[in-house]
């Protein structure tokens, strides 16, 4: 019964093996004949060149716009995209990154080209700038002597103050005793009619005490010892610093307010270190903010501060502004326009024309042959969707305005191929060989098909793809199923030949 059972399951596993075996013999034919196979970016050749009916050219390769550096031995759908391969024809081998694309592959992709037009360019420079205290209107109040805060009118910063509104009160000892010498020596001079120096020296001690003049006049008038010590504001503003407080002392020359005033102010704007060379002193400028809805308010630049933010790698253009109303406050927002630059009859392109390639710019121009080829060129300034051209085109070519991404990879592509092809021909102008190992699946009259492993020096890796027969054929012991070592090189419809092919060491007796 045993025996029985393990013939059975013996015989089981031997057909499934079959089975495996003839399925992936089955899915390596379909492989190597399906058009959705991708060859090698070194293209694979096929047994005969096809022709296209609607051109007459002979077709290299199939591949999709969208990874060019795929191609396919077939027409067919894209595995990709849903769109349909693009046809590579045997005369676009050689020129050196030129695209021809077919009108509806064209119209498909959405490959939009305009003209390069001469025009005017307005290049405005919009940049955003807060409000700042005018610091030339700043006033520092001081107390004028020794004495003590009796009284403080204004107890808090940013309180608004006018122009000779009362700040605080002093008591003032020292201007007991020069106010009471000043009234002595004139009631003796009134008494004598005599003495006019001895009243001069006395209201120069005032004066020497920190009188003000008005102060003087009042104790003249009064005849009255004013031992308190009002300080007013001396302009309209608001008060920045505090530091008296009531009760405390103060000292002659210490600072009491710090006011600033409100009637102009500065606007700071931030400019771009690359657009600096744009901004000068005397520079008109619109200027809006969100307090001031529908508001423009127009100023001049009135310097450029030499100093680049290490951060922001801006420059601080200064705009005294005046300010009726005071409604614009220090550390407002404001939007900075310059007026804008009028460039004439300069070489105009749409800004989306030109493809930042780190520091290169390149526009893709449309020839006269219908096809495409990468430009560089030198940009100028940029507005409204426009740029200038200083340099690489000229009035009336036309350029892709869309979908140039497409045509640039894969210019570049063959470009680099085509460089990579020239660069490793030695003397003699005899391709370099590189070396494979594989499996021979079939030979046909012109080609042997190979499912060879990784090739470093093309940096392919495993495929199964055709290859041309050398001239003298092959060695007659080399048949299909075989293990073989091979060397191969580039011929030029952009396919590769057999160089040499033997039996794989280790395989045969």
């Amino acid at each position: 019964m045993k025996t029985k059972l393990f013939a059975f399951f013996f015989v089981a596993l031997v057909v499934i093996g079959a089975v495996a075996y003839i399925g992936y013999r089955a899915g390596l034919r379909q492989n190597m004949t399906s058009p959705s196979v991708a060859i090698s970016a070194a293209a694979q050749a096929k047994p005969a060149n096809a022709t296209d009916l609607a051109t007459g050219k002979t077709v290299l390769y199939w591949h999709d716009p969208m990874v060019p550096g795929q191609r396919f031995d077939k027409p067919g759908k894209s595995p990709f995209m849903d769109m349909p391969l693009v046809p590579v024809y045997a005369d676009e081998g050689s020129d050196g990154g030129k695209v021809t694309i077919d009108p509806r592959i064209q119209q498909n992709l959405g490959i939009r080209t305009v003209a390069v037009t001469r025009g005017n360019l307005t290049s405005r420079i919009e940049v955003i700038g807060n409000v700042v205290y005018n610091e030339r209107e700043l006033v520092v109040v001081q107390a004028r002597a020794n004495g003590y805060i009796e009284k403080l009118y204004v107890r808090a910063t940013l309180d608004p103050v006018r122009k000779g509104q009362p700040l605080a009160e002093l008591y003032v000892p020292d201007w007991v005793a020069a106010q009471e010498d000043f009234l002595t020596a004139r009631r003796l001079a009134m008494q004598e009619n005599s003495g006019l120096d001895l009243i001069d020296a006395a209201r120069q001690r005032m004066r020497l005490a920190g009188m003000s003049e008005e102060q003087m006049r009042l104790v003249e008038t009064s005849g009255k010892i004013q031992e308190r010590l009002v300080i007013a504001a001396p302009v309209s503003g608001v008060v920045a610093e505090l530091d008296a407080r009531e009760g405390m002392t103060v000292v002659n020359g210490a600072p009491l307010f710090r006011i600033n005033g409100l009637d102009t102010v500065w606007i700071n704007a931030e400019v771009p270190e690359d657009m600096a060379a744009q901004v000068h002193p005397g520079n008109s400028v619109e200027i809006s903010t969100a307090s001031l809805s529908g508001m423009v308010l127009k100023g001049k630049v009135s310097t450029v501060l030499p100093d680049v933010n290490p951060v922001t790698r801006t420059l601080k253009a200064r705009i005294e502004l005046a300010n009726p109303g005071q409604r614009l406050v220090p550390g407002m927002y404001a939007t900075v326009n310059f007026s804008p630059e009028v460039r004439r009859d300069v070489l105009l392109v749409p800004s989306a024309a030109v493809i930042q390639t780190g520091k290169r710019r390149v526009v893709i121009v449309m020839q006269a042959d219908g096809k495409f080829v990468p430009v560089d060129i030198e940009a100028g300034g940029e507005s409204h969707g426009q740029t200038e051209i200083l340099k690489g085109l000229a009035e009336g070519q036309k350029v892709v305005a869309s979908g140039q991404f497409l045509i640039d990879s894969e210019a570049s592509l063959r470009a680099t191929s085509l460089r990579m092809g020239n660069d490793s021909k030695p003397a003699g102008n005899a391709a370099p060989t590189h070396h494979g190992r594989g499996k021979v699946e079939t030979i046909g009259k012109d080609t042997i098909t190979i499912s060879h492993g990784p090739i470093p020096s093309l940096q392919w890796g495993a495929m199964t793809m055709g290859f041309k027969l050398p001239a003298s054929g092959i060695p007659p012991d080399i048949k299909a199923g075989d293990r073989v070592d091979f060397e191969i090189r580039a011929v030029s419809d952009g396919g590769y030949e057999i160089v040499s092919i033997k039996p794989a060491a280790g395989d045969q007796p």
